[in-house]
Order: structure tokens, then sequence, then C-alpha cells
């Protein structure tokens, strides 16, 4: 019996696992800092993992009881993720719970914007707020080109069903004009 629940559990943390590296690999592309000009640097990283997290997490949160489980683990992940990376930068046990705050405050709501605008089809909301988030700007040509990008990636993940999720079959939707 306690062998069964740690293979359940070992076998829970390979699929949240591949899930979180497929998002970190979308989050790294390098189309996003070469061709949109994200910026290059902690913070541009910060909102990339951030809003692709938002996206899958989006489509898991309409897959029902499954789905709401496995979003719980990923995003017990993402943000295992971002403390160890901290750590890495040799900071402060006090340190890293205040930056876990703000970065947990600024993940979901930066999500709950970008997830509105994509509900509601708006493209204009999601470049500004990609805008103000990801370029630090009031305005930023490149927010249009990349909440084109989203959107079309948002829209293909509404197509991806929980068995892809569950089974660990999950590849983010790649956008048009990637290379590596």
């Amino acid at each position: 019996m306690i062998l069964a629940r740690w293979r359940a559990r070992r076998a829970n943390r390979v699929l949240i696992d591949q899930i979180h590296g497929e998002i970190v690999a979308a989050a790294r592309a390098p189309a996003l800092f070469r061709d949109l000009a994200v910026p290059d640097d902690l913070d541009g990283r910060f909102e990339m993992v951030a809003l692709h997290s938002g996206l899958v997490l989006r489509r898991l949160g309409a897959l029902g009881p499954i789905g709401a489980g496995i979003a719980q683990d990923l995003v017990d992940c993402v943000f295992q993720s971002f403390d160890d990376a901290l750590r890495e930068m040799s900071i402060s046990d006090a340190g890293v719970a205040r930056r876990m705050k703000s970065m947990a405050g600024a993940f979901y709501g930066r999500n709950k914007v970008y997830a509105e605008a994509l509900a509601a089809h708006d493209l204009d909301a999601l470049a500004a707020a990609l805008a103000r988030n990801a370029y630090r700007a009031t305005t930023a040509t490149e927010a249009r080109a990349l909440a084109g990008r989203i959107a079309g990636m948002a829209q293909a993940l509404d197509f991806v069903p929980v068995e892809v999720f569950a089974e660990g079959r999950f590849r983010f939707p790649s956008a048009v004009g990637d290379a590596p």
C-alpha cells in the first residue's frame, strides 16, 4: 500500500515535471527575446514563465476535476522553481519569502488580466497588459505581435483534451515563425 502511494506520487511528479518543462521551453523560446524584444533579464523571463503557465492553467481549469488537480500540482511546481531560482541567486530566507509573496501577487494578477482579455477576444487589452508587464512600458509595438502569438497559443490549447495532460503527452503549441 505504501509502495503503491509512492509510485503514484512519483508518476504524478514525472507528469507535472513534463508539463512544467514544456512551459519553460515555450517561455524561453528565442523568438520571444530576439524577434519580439521581450527583455532577456530576470523580470522578462519571469513574465514569460508566468504568461505561458497561465495559458496552461487556463486550459486545465476548463477541464474539470482532473484538470484542476493537475493545475494545482503545476502551480506548486512553478512556484517551487521560482523559489529554487531565488535561492540559487543567494537570496536569504527572509528575502525569498518576501519576493515569493510579491511574485505570487504578480503571477495571479497578471494571469487574471490575461485570461479576461483572452476570454473577451480583446487583443488590444491583451497587448496593453503585455506592454505594461512584459515590456514595462505604456506602449510597445512588439506587444501587439506578442498578443497575437499568445492568442494563437491559447486558441490551440483550447483543443487539448485532459487525456493529453493526464497521460504526459502534452506539448506546448508552437507559434508561427518560431525557430531555434
